[in-house]
């Protein structure tokens, strides 16, 4: 007992003495890492994983100011950035599982994506989980060929704009707001008051700014006219076949399937999961499983960088879903699949009531 009564003396005299006491509960950043998930052939398939809100900032967890955690677009640039310098990547496949999120943050992620595909000249397949929707359909346009599971929910292709007006309330407590300015834009879209009609017309101008970027990459990376883009983007959800009968995606087939595909490929390959320790993986509760049934696919057209092939009899190019896929020698190692753990990553609730993110 005078044990316990001398530690609540020694807190009660740290808190007096205005103390800051900050209780990190996450791990620390700590370099990327790699996993082999299967195979043991000496090429690389990168398995990788974005999932969650997509933003430039990772909310932490302190009592004071956040623990350093690894913002998800500085991940993928670093794990890319590695891959790029890896000689054995000889594909990459990015697991999306994300409804979205701000439209820089998108934009940034296709970017990357895309600069990586065309200075490593290989192929590279984005693989839709249980959504991949708005900003993550974005990230997927990035993709030689885009796969959605069975049970995807795709599409919601747009950008919304939120703003709360709480003139009502503020009257109805008797609060009067005022703001100093300097200029009658300056506080538009402000939760205190309605907004103007110029300033409505300003906000559809932007938002109508960010769609049309948001229709012309899929215009170029579906090889699909802007009517038709536009017509298909009014802001709903896609199942997964309604996207491929619509040419959103170019294949309805399970993860492993996709696997096979990027080995088709490749010589012999290892499958790799690159991982940052202090992320929290997900990867384990969407094993890789094989189906027998064949699965819908979409004619399409080959990237135009591609790897040799395994055996003669195969021609280098990813085939249908379904068909038997060619098997290497016994002499020849098995490929393996490498991945990276997802981290969910979830916007802040603290965000600007107008800002812009993709939906």
């Amino acid at each position: 007992m005078r044990r316990v009564a001398l530690l609540g003396i020694a807190i009660a005299v740290a808190l007096a003495g205005c103390s800051i006491i900050s209780i990190d509960l996450q791990p620390g950043v700590r370099p990327l890492q790699e996993d082999t998930v299967e195979g043991t052939g000496r090429a690389k398939i990168l398995l990788v994983d974005l999932s969650g809100f997509l933003a430039d900032d990772t909310p932490g967890f302190s009592l004071t100011t956040p623990p350093p955690r690894v913002p998800i677009l500085a991940r993928m640039q670093e794990m890319l950035r590695k891959a790029e310098k890896d000689d054995r990547v000889q594909a990459l496949i990015v697991r999306i599982n994300s409804a979205g999120g701000t439209i820089t943050a998108s934009d940034t992620l296709y970017r990357e994506i895309d600069e990586f595909k065309r200075r490593k000249k290989i192929p590279v397949i984005a693989a839709i989980m249980d959504v991949g929707a708005s900003g993550g359909y974005y990230v997927a346009l990035a993709a030689d060929t885009i796969v959605a599971q069975p049970t995807t929910v795709t599409g919601s292709i747009g950008v919304i704009m939120l703003t709360v007006n709480a003139h009502g309330l503020m009257e109805k407590i008797g609060v009067a707001p005022l703001a100093i300015k300097t200029g009658p834009m300056k506080d538009a879209g402000s939760p205190f008051r309605a907004l103007t009609p110029e300033e409505r017309a300003v906000f559809q101008g932007v938002i109508d700014d960010m769609f049309s970027r948001f229709v012309m990459r899929i215009v170029q990376s579906r090889k699909m006219s802007e009517e038709r883009v536009r017509a298909l983007a009014d802001g709903r959800i896609y199942t997964a076949d309604q996207a491929l009968t619509l040419g959103l995606v170019d294949r309805v087939a399970y993860l492993d399937e996709v696997v096979a595909m990027a080995r088709q490929a490749i010589v012999s390959a290892t499958v790799i999961h690159t991982e940052m320790p202090c992320s929290r993986a997900t990867v384990s509760s969407s094993p890789i499983t094989r189906s027998a049934k064949p699965r819908r696919e979409r004619p399409i057209a080959q990237p135009a960088a591609k790897v040799a092939t395994a055996s003669a009899s195969s021609t280098g190019s990813m085939s249908p879903i379904g068909e038997a896929v060619p098997r290497l020698p016994p002499s020849v190692p098995s490929p393996r699949i490498c991945r990276e753990p997802s981290r969910a990553s979830s916007a802040a609730s603290g965000a600007k009531p107008a800002s812009a993110r993709s939906r």
